[in-house]
């Protein structure tokens, strides 16, 4: 904590009465970060075509994948990994598999959200696909099929 206390300027008691422990200081640090409401916005019928392009030729925003990176970085840590299981659970997967409501829900959702993030990571590690524009626009109708019929199905 006085590290972290140090790092922004302050006294790490300061820290510790806003945010108690330091298990509680990372909640409020995944809390921060995106919760994927953006996958959820907009007409349900056109969910896999939308984020097939957002993540194929949309520019990565700053910060897009802070959540996905402390995830990552947090698995050495039993503590921090219930956590981050916790977290994701409440704050993305209930919420996601609700929306994609139906028979397996929760199974589809977790479908689609490893298919999107092992795109969006392997388009970040790799600098982009390294695929002419045509390429990545059949890519993109491929992925949306794909994405589209775990929704719906």
């Amino acid at each position: 904590m006085r590290n972290i206390a140090a790092d922004v300027g302050v006294d790490a008691a300061l820290v510790s009465r806003y945010f108690g422990s330091k298990e509680d200081l990372f909640a409020a640090v995944l809390d921060s970060c995106s919760n994927g409401n953006e996958l959820m916005e907009g007409p349900r019928s056109e969910f896999g075509r939308r984020v097939a392009h957002e993540v194929i030729f949309k520019p990565a925003k700053a910060g897009k994948l802070k959540g996905l990176l402390i995830m990552l970085r947090s698995v050495g840590s039993a503590k921090a990994m219930e956590i981050v299981q916790r977290t994701g659970t409440e704050r993305f997967f209930n919420p996601f598999a609700d929306w994609v409501g139906g028979e397996d829900a929760m199974l589809r959702a977790r479908l689609a959200a490893a298919t999107i993030m092992g795109m969006a990571v392997s388009r970040e590690i790799t600098g982009g696909f390294g695929l002419t524009r045509e390429e990545c626009e059949r890519m993109e109708m491929r992925m949306a099929s794909m994405l589209q019929g775990i929704v719906d199905n």
